[in-house]
C-alpha cells in the first residue's frame, strides 16, 4: 500500500501563487505516472498536470493551466510538486495527487486525500 500526502493548499487572491506538494509514504521504484487532478464543486474530476511516464519525465497539462502551472519532482523523495502561478477564481477546487504504480503486469492506482485551493479576493 502507498499513501500520498498532499500539502500546500489554501486561500489566495487572484493573480497569486501557491505550491502544492505530494509525497509518497515510502520509496517506490516502480512509479509509472504521478501528478495532479482537481475537482470543483458540481464538476467532474479533471487532469491538471501529470508526469505521464515518471522515468522519462514526459508531462501532460490541461490546456487551461498551460503557461501558468508547472509540475516538477524530486525522484529521491518520490515527491511531486505543482507550482501554480497567476491563479484565477476558476482554479478553485480540491486538488488530488494521483499515482500509478507498476506491480508486475498490473498497474495500481492511488489517490491522496485532496487539498483545497481557493482563489478569491
Amino acid at each position: 500500500q502507498v499513501q500520498l500526502v498532499e500539502s500546500g493548499g489554501g486561500l489566495v487572491q487572484p493573480g497569486g501563487s501557491l505550491k502544492l506538494s505530494c509525497a509518497a509514504s515510502r520509496i517506490i521504484f516502480s512509479i509509472y505516472a504521478m501528478g495532479w487532478y482537481r475537482q470543483a464543486p458540481g464538476k467532474q474530476r479533471e487532469l491538471v498536470a501529470m508526469f505521464t511516464r515518471f522515468t522519462s519525465g514526459d508531462t501532460d497539462y490541461a490546456d487551461s493551466v498551460k503557461g501558468r502551472f508547472t509540475i516538477s519532482r524530486d525522484n529521491a523523495k518520490n515527491t511531486v510538486y505543482l507550482q501554480m502561478n497567476s491563479l484565477k477564481p476558476e482554479d478553485t477546487a480540491v486538488y488530488y495527487c494521483h499515482t500509478k504504480i507498476e506491480r508486475g503486469p498490473m498497474i495500481d492506482d492511488y489517490w491522496g486525500q485532496g487539498t483545497q485551493v481557493t482563489v478569491s479576493s
